[in-house]
């Protein structure tokens, strides 16, 4: 079997890493033999044809073509063929992806949020409760809306572009996207779903191999969609929490600005000082800006006047 697997790691698929990988592969494997089967017998068959059919064999077309029923056979078997491997194989493995999630209890969640062009990772933390999320709340140094009035938010860890995960336990990915349709993509894991804006799309798989892998965006979203990559970290039980113990420690409470508070390093409401107001705001106390700020009749007088 080994050596039948060998097709899929010329073709350049990643090595599995997960429980479930390795019903895929196989599938994979079957319908790559098969395709280069078709490739060598109709080529094969092809040949043939040129050479028995040449002109110079037969100066005169023959107008009534096919007098046996072996092509109708043939193109039958590889449709039936297709069928079985879409109704018997297929079809029953996607049905257990989406239908059959493991407990809760055991297993990992996380939401994943992809943006324009990166990939935020949302962790409950201690607590194990996610803390609420909106999208009026959204800002540079709060990237995923967390509600600063729940409680069951203040523990919560929020990754950018990496998420680390133990081995040998389900882990359960709720997928989502801030603007436009991205794809979350695990190679290595076998695994991808779709992040659509106002949707949240879950999927699972269990990790059997540490190590560091890639996460990638399979849908074009934008021109900085090559760039669009994250890693996947499997970690063991004992680096996980280690893990887990230093973003604790670095977070800290959460501190999200509330929607009134400015985020730090953003400019104050109102014209920046030393700026143009601009067209048609005559009045800078409308706009938001001290009534001091507005030029007096003399500063506008002409020093010749």
């Amino acid at each position: 079997m080994r050596s039948l697997a060998l097709i899929n790691e010329l073709l350049g698929q990643p090595p599995n890493a997960s429980a479930h990988g390795f019903q895929i592969d196989h599938i994979l494997e079957f319908c790559h033999w098969f395709m280069a089967a078709l490739f060598v017998g109709w080529s094969v068959y092809f040949i043939y044809v040129l050479i028995r059919f040449r002109r110079g064999r037969h100066p005169q077309a023959d107008h009534e073509g096919v007098r046996t029923g072996i092509s109708t056979h043939l193109e039958f078997a590889v449709v039936l063929i297709e069928a079985v491997l879409l109704v018997g194989f297929a079809i029953p493995l996607w049905g257990k992806r989406v239908n059959e999630f493991p407990d809760t209890k055991d297993a990992i969640l996380v939401h994943a949020v992809g943006q324009q062009f990166n990939w935020n990772f949302h962790l409950p933390g201690p607590d194990g409760k996610f803390g609420k999320r909106d999208a009026d709340l959204v800002t540079n140094s709060n990237p995923l809306g967390l509600d600063p009035n729940d409680p069951a938010g203040k523990d919560d860890l929020v990754v950018l572009g990496e998420l680390h995960v133990p081995v040998d336990r389900p882990v359960i990915i709720e997928v989502s996207s801030k603007d436009v349709i991205h794809n979350f993509d695990l190679p290595s894991m076998r695994i991808a779903q779709d992040a659509i804006p106002g949707s949240i799309i879950p999927m699972w798989f269990k990790p059997i191999k540490t190590g560091t892998y890639e996460v990638v965006c399979g849908q074009l979203c934008g021109l900085g969609h090559y760039g669009m990559k994250g890693t996947l970290v499997v970690d063991t039980p004992a680096d996980y929490q280690a893990w887990l113990k230093e973003r604790v420690e670095l977070a800290g409470p959460q501190t999200a600005p509330a929607p009134t508070q400015r985020p730090p390093g953003e400019p104050p409401v109102g014209p920046t000082p030393g700026t143009v107001p601009p067209p048609g705001g005559g009045n800078l106390e409308k706009q938001g800006g001290p009534p001091d700020a507005r030029p007096s009749p003399q500063a506008t007088q002409s020093p010749h006047s």
